[in-house]
């Protein structure tokens, strides 16, 4: 349990999603419910058929699957928790799947995707973590960087575990809006389902 006190945000993150992907399935079942009506409404503001997604932070793949549905020519995902990415590429064989750190994306050139997105990241992260995500995001991103998280009420049982994974959950929904408008020319905000939102912004 040395790597959950540990004072590195990273470290403590990457420790308990390793720890629990044998069983994310049974938490990421009460989430991905509601996801083929998010990447609807996403798919309304931005049409995905024929454009190409890296999704960050991928966990075990179910946010970027359902936006593949929906007719993307390239879908790839990344997530710093190895774990995770064993099952993403169980689940999902047929996108491509990588460990890589979300802050240094370095396997990828400036504009690699038309969209970059992360679905119930970057809550879990400081406020400067999450600059150095988004600016690594907006780089390899020609047009879109779209995060899925947290926008106004959640329930009881999201609040115990961010609090178990000491996320910075009450600043972010707070200041996150204000956050995407310092890195893009355009940034849109669209309510969806259970208290959660998409944060869109525009190169």
């Amino acid at each position: 349990m040395i790597s959950y006190f540990s004072s590195d945000e990273n470290k403590r993150a990457k420790f308990i999603f390793d720890l629990i992907a044998p069983v994310y399935g049974l938490i990421d079942w009460s989430t991905k419910r509601n996801y083929p009506d998010i990447v609807k409404l996403l798919n309304e503001s931005i049409p995905l058929e024929g454009r190409s997604a890296l999704d960050v932070g991928t966990g075990t793949g179910t946010w970027i699957a359902i936006m593949n549905t929906f007719g993307l020519s390239h879908a790839q995902g990344i997530d710093f928790s190895e774990k995770m990415i064993v099952k993403a590429k169980k689940n999902h064989p047929e996108i491509a799947f990588s460990s890589s750190d979300a802050g240094k994306l370095k396997a990828f050139q400036d504009n690699s995707f038309d969209i970059v997105t992360a679905s119930f990241v970057m809550h879990g992260m400081k406020k400067e973590a999450r600059t150095k995500v988004l600016k690594e995001m907006k780089r390899v991103a020609k047009h879109y960087v779209v995060i899925q998280d947290f926008y106004i009420k959640s329930s009881g049982f999201i609040r115990l575990i961010e609090w178990l994974e000491r996320s910075d959950y009450m600043y972010f929904k707070e200041h996150f809006t204000e956050e995407m408008t310092t890195f893009f020319s355009e940034t849109k905000v669209l309510p969806a389902h259970n208290g959660n939102g998409l944060y869109i912004g525009i190169k």
